[in-house]
């Protein structure tokens, strides 16, 4: 087999899923019109991923997180942690 039947073959899918992204996103726009992307953060999971974000809404800022801030199961904020913390600095 020739190298550049070796290159087509390896580059195929990845600009098939390069085009498909882009007829997505187009479909996208012209049914929903202009999006602004950013950071997410889901407090249930402790993850954050970028999606469109909602006009009313602002992306996540990275630099504001504590994760210490946060129980390692359902996300919620530990307010007892908070106390302990405000104790141990004194």
């Amino acid at each position: 087999m020739e190298a550049q039947t070796i290159a087509i073959l390896l580059l195929t899918p990845f600009a098939l899923a390069f085009v498909y992204a882009g007829v997505h996103e187009y479909l996208r726009y012209k049914s929903d019109g202009s999006a602004s992307y950013g950071l997410v953060y889901d407090e249930e999971t402790g993850t954050s991923h970028v999606t469109a974000v909602a006009e009313e809404d602002e992306a996540f800022d990275p630099d504001t997180y504590d994760p210490n801030d946060y129980n390692v199961q359902g996300g919620q904020k530990d307010a007892a942690d908070d106390d302990d913390r405000s104790r141990d600095k004194d």
